[in-house]
């Protein structure tokens, strides 16, 4: 049996492997390692290990390696803290090969302590192009990578200039395409009394709603309060109501929430409703069924393309990533930010693209770990 050892490092990270993890699990030839650490630990950011276990999933370790603060020093000595933790982890596993996902700052720490160990890495979502330090990172992670599972043609095309073996390179999909195929092949919504959970107010989602999911942007660090304020002033402006997400862990994080505190203090936030964390399988359902979802995260770019969900995409952070028809980018201007949402309220759900994956990434992952041998250090000449 091979050892795979997966590192989950968020809530980001868990979606984005999710499928993976399960088609290694019950892989005949696969044994599957499991390592949980980071904010996926941490209830100010929803404790996604909760959910990890909820999905029948069991943490082989964990590892406490986020420094509070948020602050780029901070997201800085949280790597070093994770690559302190982590050799000790793949010590006790001997895992046969490591697999790292994306472009986070637990990413790297994976990839230089699996490098530095001699234990093969496989990298998922390399090769993308994006704005914010995650394309230095996820670049980065592809040279310390000895297989590679690109999402799309032109992030494969992009990691061979770089010079990595072309053989090491396979195009299987985004993970993520998975779980939303999953989910749209469902009858029903799903969602229930959804509204239960979380905080704030309460309202028909069989009626028009906005979805909003915005991150701090590291390279624009302090600017993260006025940002998202812009954005739920539009929402405000607009008069829907609106799920808000919490979020993620990087650099600026507080700056996002003390915005979004802020405007709850200030402001009427009757119609909007407040979640540190949503299990993948309702973000999806929620996605499907919002009149657009506003915000910077990839998810609009790459499920939202899949599933053809109206998306305003606010700033730089997903700067260069392909995206489809369904996307609409804008400034940090609520003025703009308006304008842009209602011309996807007037357009409404766009059709299928599959951009990254056609929602079996997971299996063909699976299915390439256990029949290929994998070399350490194998790159051709640039």
């Amino acid at each position: 049996m091979k050892k795979v050892c997966a590192v989950v490092g968020s809530r980001a990270n868990y979606s984005s492997i999710k499928s993976a993890l399960r088609s290694v699990r019950d892989h005949p030839e696969l044994e599957l390692q499991l390592v949980v650490g980071a904010s996926a630990l941490l209830d100010r950011y929803g404790t996604v290990a909760d959910l990890i276990e909820q999905d029948g999933f069991e943490a082989d370790e964990k590892v406490f390696m986020l420094i509070e603060g948020e602050t780029p020093a901070t997201m800085a000595k949280s790597t070093g803290l994770g690559l302190l933790e982590l050799p000790t982890v793949f010590d006790r596993l001997r895992p046969d090969v490591v697999i790292t996902v994306g472009d986070r700052f637990e990413t790297i720490a994976t990839a230089l302590a699996a490098s530095y160990m001699n234990i093969p890495l496989a990298h998922t979502m390399g090769g993308e192009v994006s704005g914010n330090i995650d394309e230095s990172i996820r670049h980065a992670v592809t040279k310390f990578a000895n297989i590679h599972f690109p999402a799309s043609e032109d992030a494969a095309e992009r990691i061979v200039r770089m010079g990595e073996d072309p053989s090491s390179v396979h195009v299987v999909g985004c993970p993520r395409i998975d779980l939303a195929a999953e989910v749209l092949g469902q009858e029903g919504d799903g969602l229930g009394d959804l509204l239960r959970l979380g905080v704030g107010g309460t309202f028909d989602l069989d009626a028009p709603f906005l979805l909003v999911s915005q991150h701090p942007v590291t390279t624009e660090y302090g600017d993260g309060e006025r940002q998202i304020t812009e954005t739920l002033m539009a929402v405000q402006a607009l008069g829907l109501p609106a799920i808000v997400l919490w979020p993620n862990a990087d650099a600026g994080a507080e700056h996002v929430a003390r915005g979004i505190r802020k405007f709850r203090e200030h402001e009427d936030d009757s119609k909007l409703h407040f979640f540190k964390n949503l299990p993948t399988d309702d973000y999806v359902r929620l996605m499907r069924k919002t009149a657009c979802l506003v915000g910077n995260s990839s998810s609009a770019i790459r499920e939202g393309a899949f599933i053809g969900t109206p998306a305003v995409n606010v700033g730089g952070r997903q700067d260069g990533r392909r995206r489809g028809a369904n996307v609409i980018d804008v400034d940090y201007d609520h003025g703009a930010i308006v304008d842009a949402v209602r011309l996807q309220l007037d357009h409404g759900p766009y059709e299928s693209e599959a951009i990254y994956g056609d929602g079996r990434a997971g299996e063909r992952i699976a299915d390439i770990l256990a029949s290929n041998e994998i070399s350490i250090g194998k790159r051709i000449a640039y």
